[in-house]
């Protein structure tokens, strides 16, 4: 038996997977319901001149299928973009799961860690 393909990315552009990995910090309401992600994107590939196409949100793709936001800006410096920031939010516990079960994927394909401050 085949085990299944793990798959976790993130795109700004359809079809184009950002090889920038983010820094993540979630926060959640005191009783756990909601909460945010806050993505922050250091020198993405998506603001590179040669890629640059209309970015109108961040999907966030794995096994079980997309998630999205619209919350997405831009920061500059000197003029030029060096930055993306992005939000996602989520409104209920199984939001909230969903998203965990991506973000454990994504950290799982991207050697990334997890702490709490």
């Amino acid at each position: 038996m085949n085990k299944p393909i793990n798959k976790a990315t993130i795109q700004f552009l359809d079809g184009i997977d950002e090889p920038v990995v983010p820094e993540i910090r979630l926060t959640r309401s005191r009783d756990g319901n909601t909460g945010q992600a806050n993505f922050t994107f250091e020198q993405p590939q998506a603001l590179v001149a040669e890629s640059m196409g209309e970015i109108t949100g961040m999907t966030m793709i794995d096994n079980e299928g997309e998630l999205k936001t619209r919350d997405v800006k831009a920061r500059f410096l000197n003029g030029a973009p060096s930055a993306i920031e992005a939000t996602f939010t989520w409104k209920s516990e199984d939001e909230f799961e969903r998203f965990m079960r991506f973000a454990k994927r994504y950290a799982e394909l991207n050697g990334l860690g997890y702490s709490q401050t």
